[in-house]
C-alpha cells in the first residue's frame, strides 16, 4: 500500500509557529509543550514514528492543563499522535485522537478552515489504509473543496487530496474516475515541487499502478522506473517507498511472468519494509502476500503457503476481520490448496472471502467476480456444475456491467489492452462449453461471452465516431477533426522515414504523434459518454435472444472462438497443473429459435496451418489447391454440418486465422460450399442486431478508379516535410517501387461499366482520383474504390495484380521501419503516389498513401458499401477475439454497413468481370453478400480457378441496398 498517503499533510499543520525556544530556567509548561511537539514532529518527518508517540502523548498532557480542551494547539498535538499511531498500523488507536482533532478545529476556527481540510485528510487516510472507501470518500471531497477554494487549484495542498481521491477510486475500481484525477495531481507536483521530488515519485508510483491495473503494462514500467530513481536519490536505498515502487514493478513483472526479473524485488522490498516498519506492519504483510503469489504460479506451493498464512495473521491484526486485504489473502490461499487438489481445505476460505468482498465492496468490483469466479472454479473441480453455473453467471453480468462502466474513457488501444484482462476468464467459460457441449445453460453463457467480448473494440470505437459526426457538438467535431490531421501527419511520417533526421529522434516524433493521438480519442470517448450509454449493449442474459431474433428465419450465426484451453479437470492425484494452456477453435451455432449448439474443434495449431496453406494456394493459383480446400473443409467445416441441419444461409463470425479464408472456395469433395450455402461475415454476431435509427443512407454513388500515379498529387492540410525523397524511395528499391505503381486499365473500364449501370454514379478517374478528395467526400451510399492496396509483408506480387509487393523504407527488410501500428501498415494508392523526382517530395507521396488509420476518420454513416476493389484490403493483424486490424477495421470504424474486401492480390481484368456482375445482382435487388455469392458462381463459369473467383467477401449486412432503389 502507498504509504506516502497522509504523510505531507502533516506539514500543513496550521499551529506550527514553532520559533525555536530559548534554555531558561524554569521552563514553562507551555514551553515545554511546545519542546515536545517540535521534537516529535522532527521524528514524524524522519519516520521514527516509535518515538513520535510519546512526544506527542507529552505535548497533548501539557496543553491540555495549560489550555482550554478546544484550543487548536490540542488539535495539533491530537494530530501528529493519530497520524504517528497510524504509521505504525495501530489504526484502532488513531481514530479517537484524529476524529478529536477535527471536532476541536471545526469548532474552533470554523468548518471551512484549512486546518480542518487537514483533519478530514488525515482521518481520510486512516480510512483508506482500512480500504474503509465508503467512509473516506466523503471526507476527501469536502477537503478538497475548503483546499481550492482557500489556496487555489494549482497548490501543492490541493495536490495531495486530488491523490488521496484518486487513489481511492483507483481501488474501487473506478479507473476512469482515477485516472485524471492522479494526472492532475502529478502536473501540479512537477510545476510546484520540481520534476525530482518525492511528492512527484508517488503521484508517478501511483498512476502506475493505475496503468497495471488496466493491463498498460508498457505504460506503468518506466513510471515504476522513474519513481524508484528520485526515491532512492532523495530518500536513500532502504527508505519504505523505495520498498512501495520496489513491490509494484515486481508485480509488474510477476503478471508479464517475468518471475526471475520480479523475485528478487520483492525480496528486497520485503527486507526494507521489515526493517524500517517493523515485522506485523501491513505493507510487510503485501509483500509477504506477493511474494507467496510468485512462488504459487511457480508451483512451489512449500515455499507459498507460510507467506501466505503469515500475511494473512498480520492484515486481520491491523486491518480486521472483515477487510478486502484478509479476503485477498483468504482467496490466495484458497487457491493454493485447490491446486494441490485440497478441497476441503479451500472451501471456507473461498467462501469467507466472498462474504468479505460482497459486504464492502460494490458488486462490480473486480475482487468480487474474482471471489465468485474462484469459488465456480473449486465447484467444478468437485465435479458439482449445478452450483458452479450461477456463480460463473453472476461473474459473468458482473464484470461485463464494470467492463461498460470502465471503457467509456478509453481510447481503442487502451481498450483492447482491457480487453486483454478479461480474456483469461473468457477462455474459462469456453472451456466450459468444450466438457459440456449438452449443458444448454453453459452453451448460452459461452455464447454470451462471444457476443458482447469479440469485436467489442471496434464496436465502441465505431459509436465514438456515429456520434461524433450525428450527435456532439462543434467542440467535439473539432477535436476529431484535429485526430483526423493528426493521423494523416503520423502517417505520412510512419511512411516517410527519418529522412534527415536521427533514426532515434525520428521514433520518438512517431511515439509523440501516436501519444496524442491516443488522448485525443481518450478525450472524445469522455465526452461521448453519455450518449453512448443511451444504445449500449443488451444486457448478458439479453444478448443471446436479441441476435437471435435478428436472424432470419432460414439462418444461423456461427461463432467460431479461438481460445485458450484452461483445464477444468484435475489430474488423477488432485493435483492441477500449470502448463500454459493449449489455443483450440470452438464453434458455437446459434438459431433463430435461440437454440444453441457447440462442438469443440480442436487444438488451433492445425487448423490454422490449413488455413494458411489454403489461403497460400488460392493466392498463388496453386493447381493443387484442392487439397488444402479439402483439408480446411475437414477441421473446420464439416464437423458443424450435422449440427446445420437443412439450414444453408449462414452469418459467419470468424475468429484467428478464420478471418483470412473464403468459406465459399472450401471444397467437400463433391461441389464447393459457394454451391451449397449461402455465406455473409460478420465481426461478431452482435452486428446483427438493429442500427441505431438516427442513419439515414446517403442516395450517391461515388467510384475512384484508375489513378494516374505519377500524376504529381495536390498539396493538403500542412505536414511536416523532413523525410526526404531519397530515403522513402532508397536508391535500392527506386525501380521495383515504381514497377509497382502499374497503371490498372481494367480498373477504369470496371468504373466506365459502373456508371452504364448506374448512370448517377459519380466517376473520379485518372488525376481526379486523389487521397485528399477521398477524405473529404461527403458521405456517399455506395464508395466503390478501384486501385493497388498494400499490407505490408515480403511476398512476390504477381503480374497484373492490384497489388504492391514491396513498399518503399517500409519494404527494405529493416523491421524497426516498419509501424507498430497495424492501421499504419494498410492502405490504398491513390493519384501520385509514384509522381517521378523531382516532381514529388515525400511529404506528397504521402499525400497519395491512404493508410487504414486515416480511413477510419471518415463519415460513413448512412454509407450502405463500400467496395475495396483491390489487393490484400481483407488482410491486416489478426487480434484474436477483435477481428483483423487493416482495412476492413477502419471501414467498420467509419460507419460502412458492408464491406466487399478481398484477401489476396487479385487479378485486374478478372476483377472487373466480377465487379461487374456484382452490381448487376445489386440492382436485381440481392443481398449484399448473396449478390456477391452469384456473381462468383458466374465468373466460375469462364474463370474456374477461385484464385479467380473467390478472393473477395463481404463483411456486415446481407440486406438488398437501398441507395440503388429509391
Amino acid at each position: 500500500m502507498q504509504r506516502r498517503l497522509t504523510m505531507a499533510v502533516l506539514l500543513l499543520l496550521g499551529c506550527m509557529a514553532c520559533a525555536t525556544v530559548e534554555q531558561a530556567p524554569p521552563v514553562s509548561r507551555g514551553e515545554a509543550a511546545q519542546q515536545a511537539f517540535d521534537e516529535g514532529m522532527r521524528l514524524f518527518e524522519a519516520d521514527q514514528y516509535a518515538e513520535v508517540i510519546p512526544l506527542a502523548e507529552r505535548a497533548l498532557g501539557l496543553w491540555e492543563a495549560e489550555l482550554t480542551g478546544m484550543h487548536p494547539k490540542v488539535a495539533d498535538c491530537l494530530d501528529l499522535l493519530g497520524s504517528a499511531l497510524m504509521m505504525r498500523a495501530d489504526y484502532a488507536g488513531a481514530e479517537p485522537p484524529l476524529v478529536r482533532a477535527l471536532e476541536i478545529r471545526e469548532a474552533a476556527l470554523g468548518e471551512n478552515h484549512l486546518d480542518v481540510a487537514t483533519s478530514l485528510s488525515n482521518i481520510a487516510g486512516l480510512y483508506l489504509r482500512q480500504r474503509l472507501y465508503a467512509r473516506a470518500a466523503p471526507l476527501l471531497v469536502r477537503a478538497l473543496k475548503i483546499r481550492e477554494a482557500a489556496l487555489g487549484e494549482n497548490h501543492p495542498a490541493v495536490a495531495i487530496v486530488v491523490n488521496n481521491l484518486a487513489y481511492l477510486y483507483n481501488n474501487q475500481g473506478s479507473y476512469a474516475r482515477a485516472e485524471p484525477m492522479y494526472v492532475r495531481a502529478l502536473k501540479i507536483r512537477e510545476a510546484t515541487r520540481g520534476e525530482n521530488h518525492p511528492d512527484v515519485a508517488s503521484s508517478l508510483n501511483n498512476l502506475g499502478r493505475l496503468y497495471q491495473n488496466q493491463g498498460f503494462y508498457a505504460r506503468a514500467e518506466p513510471l515504476y522506473v522513474r519513481a524508484l530513481a528520485i526515491w532512492e536519490a532523495t530518500l536513500g536505498a532502504n527508505h519504505p517507498d523505495v520498498a512501495i515502487a520496489l513491490n509494484n514493478l515486481a508485480h509488474l513483472y510477476m503478471k508479464q511472468g517475468l518471475y526471475a526479473r520480479a523475485e528478487p524485488l520483492y525480496v528486497r522490498a520485503l527486507a526494507i519494509w521489515e526493517a524500517t516498519l517493523g515485522a506485523n506492519h501491513p505493507d510487510v504483510a503485501n509483500a509477504l502476500n506477493n511474494l507467496g503469489y510468485l512462488y504459487s504460479q511457480q508451483e512451489q506451493y512449500a515455499r507459498a503457503e507460510p507467506l501466505y498464512v503469515r500475511a494473512l495473521e498480520i492484515r486481520k491484526a491491523t486491518l480486521g476481520e472483515n477487510s478486502p486485504d484478509v479476503a485477498s489473502s483468504l482467496n490466495n490461499l484458497a487457491s493454493l490448496h485447490r491446486q494441490q487438489g485440497l478441497y476441503a481445505r479451500a472451501e471456507p476460505l473461498y467462501a469467507r472471502a466472498l462474504e468479505i468482498s460482497e459486504a464492502t465492496l460494490a458488486e462490480t468490483h473486480p475482487n468480487v467476480v474474482q471471489s465468485l469466479n474462484n469459488l465456480a472454479r473449486l465447484r467444478i473441480a468437485q465435479r458439482n456444475l449445478d452450483a458452479a453455473l450461477p456463480l460463473l453467471e453472476r461473474a459473468f453480468t458482473a464484470s461485463e456491467q464494470y467492463l461498460r462502466q470502465e471503457l467509456f474513457g478509453f481510447s481503442e488501444k487502451r481498450l483492447v489492452s482491457f480487453l486483454d484482462l478479461q480474456h483469461f476468464e473468457d477462455n474459462h467459460r469456453y472451456t466450459l462449453a468444450r466438457y459440456y457441449p449438452d449443458n444448454a445453460h453453459v452453451l448460452h453463457l459461452a455464447l454470451s461471452t462471444a457476443l458482447l467480448r469479440k469485436g467489442r473494440s471496434v464496436q465502441e470505437v465505431a459509436n465514438i465516431s456515429r456520434l461524433v459526426s450525428r450527435s456532439l457538438g462543434p467542440e467535439d467535431r473539432e477535436t476529431f477533426e484535429r485526430l483526423r490531421a493528426l493521423r494523416t501527419q503520423l502517417a505520412t511520417l510512419s511512411l516517410a522515414g527519418p529522412g534527415g533526421r536521427p533514426p532515434d529522434a525520428h521514433q520518438q516524433r512517431l511515439k509523440a504523434l501516436a501519444a496524442e493521438g491516443d488522448t485525443l480519442e481518450a478525450d472524445l470517448a469522455r465526452r461521448s459518454a453519455p450518449l453512448r450509454a443511451l444504445t449500449a449493449l443488451p444486457a448478458a442474459t439479453d444478448i443471446v435472444d436479441r441476435v437471435a431474433r435478428a436472424l432470419p428465419r432460414d439462418g444461423a450465426l456461427v461463432e467460431w472462438i479461438s481460445y485458450e484451453d484452461k483445464s477444468l479437470q484435475p489430474e488423477p492425484d488432485r493435483r492441477e497443473t500449470r502448463v500454459p494452456g493449449q489455443r483450440r477453435y470452438l464453434a458455437l451455432v446459434l438459431f433463430p429459435d435461440s437454440r444453441i449448439r457447440a462442438i469443440d474443434l480442436g487444438p488451433a495449431a492445425p487448423i490454422d496451418n490449413a488455413a494458411s496453406n489454403l489461403r497460400d494456394a488460392l493466392a498463388r493459383r496453386d493447381a493443387g489447391f484442392q487439397t488444402f480446400s479439402q483439408a480446411f473443409h475437414r477441421l473446420a467445416f464439416r464437423p458443424l454440418v450435422p449440427l446445420l441441419g437443412d439450414t444453408r444461409r449462414l452469418a459467419l463470425s470468424p475468429d484467428g486465422q478464420f478471418n483470412l479464408v473464403p468459406f465459399a472456395a472450401l471444397h467437400d469433395g463433391r461441389q464447393f460450399l459457394v454451391d451449397s450455402f449461402d455465406f455473409s461475415y460478420v465481426t461478431s454476431g452482435k452486428d446483427l442486431l438493429p442500427r441505431p435509427e438516427d442513419i439515414t443512407p446517403s442516395r450517391s454513388i461515388v467510384v475512384l478508379a484508375d489513378p494516374d500515379f505519377r500524376a504529381p498529387p495536390p498539396s493538403s492540410s500542412p505536414v511536416e516535410r523532413s523525410a526526404s525523397v531519397e530515403h522513402f524511395f532508397s536508391a535500392r528499391q527506386a525501380s521495383l517501387a515504381e514497377q509497382s505503381w502499374l497503371p490498372l486499365p481494367g480498373s477504369r473500364q470496371e468504373a466506365e461499366a459502373l456508371q452504364r449501370l448506374i448512370p448517377r454514379a459519380q466517376l473520379f478517374l485518372g488525376p481526379d482520383a486523389t487521397k485528399d478528395r477521398l477524405l473529404h467526400l461527403s458521405t456517399p451510399g455506395v464508395l466503390h474504390i478501384a486501385t493497388h492496396g498494400f499490407f505490408l509483408e515480403d511476398a512476390p506480387t504477381p503480374e497484373g495484380s492490384r497489388g504492391v509487393g514491396h513498399f518503399g523504407a517500409l519494404g527494405d527488410g529493416d523491421p524497426a521501419r516498419v509501424p507498430a501500428d497495424p492501421l499504419l501498415r494498410s492502405g490504398l494508392a491513390l493519384a501520385g503516389a509514384g509522381a517521378p523526382e523531382p516532381a514529388s517530395s515525400s511529404a506528397s507521396r504521402g499525400n497519395a498513401l491512404l493508410t487504414a488509420l486515416e480511413l477510419a476518420g471518415l463519415d460513413l454513416w448512412g454509407t450502405e458499401l463500400v467496395v475495396l476493389s483491390a489487393c490484400d484490403t481483407g488482410r491486416g493483424d489478426v487480434q484474436i477475439g477483435q477481428g483483423v486490424y487493416g482495412l476492413r477495421h477502419a471501414l467498420v470504424v467509419a460507419g460502412a454497413e458492408t464491406v466487399v474486401m478481398s484477401l489476396w492480390k487479385v487479378n485486374d481484368d478478372s476483377t472487373r468481370l466480377l465487379m461487374e456482375a456484382y452490381y448487376r445482382k445489386l440492382l436485381a435487388g440481392q443481398g449484399r453478400a448473396s449478390a456477391l455469392r452469384e456473381a462468383m458462381r458466374s465468373l466460375r463459369v469462364s474463370r474456374p480457378h477461385p484464385h479467380y473467383w473467390a478472393p473477395f467477401i463481404a463483411m456486415g449486412l446481407d440486406a438488398p441496398l437501398r441507395s440503388l432503389t429509391f
